[in-house]
């Protein structure tokens, strides 16, 4: 009896982690972006539904995502690879800025609070929001990446933002290269297999600077449970294939636009929290 008490304690999170596992790789394949900016809000707000101590929840959140990013990202960036469509180039002159970023970002996430990080992914989540309104890729102004040291420079931007908020940076990415004259095919698949140097490192960072900390939920390394990436990880990867079908046949820039409204509301509802609790 204890057993199947148990168990009916724990359904609904398993059936809404599941769930939200279909929805980050279905959004992935569908529009083009990572499925980071959905699962952190989504795994902090299951985990809080639970009752767990909220000081660490974002932490745990955006050190999950991180993990779920490497087996999603791996899948993409083989795909990508396969059609000749990562340029290792880019990333030879990108990939130092990236990793001093991620570097950069969790020793800022190491000594952010919950509320600091929360109100950091909130704001970036509304500025993210509005690239994705203005879908800057049509926007071509430079012919190439830009010379040392400011390639470098905006793999730091790039990765640093991308470790505090969970993300593999493919949304941040494909624009800025779009904007340096790469075509938008090379971009998306370039951008996937850049987010492996900053998921394998933030998953690792993450789970090092959570290690000591007490009172995280059950099946937790660090700031990475172990138990919501198990089950997130296999619906997102077989859900990806599924959004990329429905690009073909649904109008996805409105729906970029409705995703990205949905996004605003998202981030001013983390934003409340974050302020008047």
């Amino acid at each position: 009896m204890n057993i199947l008490a148990e168990f009916s304690h724990w359904l609904p999170l398993l059936l809404a982690l599941a769930a939200l596992g279909a929805l980050a790789g279905t959004l992935a394949g569908l529009m083009g972006i990572g499925g980071g900016i959905v699962l952190v809000p989504g795994l902090y707000y299951s985990m809080t539904a639970l009752g767990h101590n909220p000081e660490h929840l974002m932490h745990m959140a955006v050190g999950t995502s991180l993990a779920i990013m490497v087996p999603t990202g791996l899948s993409a960036a083989r795909a990508h690879w396969k059609k000749c469509a990562v340029d290792f180039g880019i990333i030879r002159k990108m990939g130092l800025g990236v990793l001093l970023g991620v570097v950069m970002g969790t020793i800022m996430a190491n000594h952010f609070s919950g509320e600091d990080l929360q109100a950091f992914f909130a704001l970036a989540l509304m500025v993210l929001a509005g690239l994705m309104i203005s879908n800057p890729v049509h926007y071509a102004f430079l012919k190439g990446l830009p010379k040392q040291p400011f390639s470098t420079l905006a793999g730091m931007i790039i990765g640093t933002v991308s470790t505090l908020m969970g993300i593999g940076g493919t949304v941040m990415n494909v624009p800025f290269l779009s904007f340096c004259g790469v075509s938008i095919h090379k971009a998306v698949g370039t951008s996937s297999a850049q987010g492996l140097l900053v998921s394998i490192p933030g998953l690792i960072g993450f789970m090092i600077i959570g290690w000591h900390v007490s009172d995280l939920p059950p099946l937790s390394l660090g700031y990475v449970n172990v138990m919501a990436w198990a089950i997130i990880c296999p619906f997102s990867i077989l859900m990806a294939p599924l959004g990329v079908r429905l690009a073909h046949c649904l109008p996805v820039n409105r729906l970029r636009l409705v995703f990205a409204v949905l996004l605003v509301f998202i981030a001013g509802r983390m934003l409340m929290e974050t302020f008047y609790g």
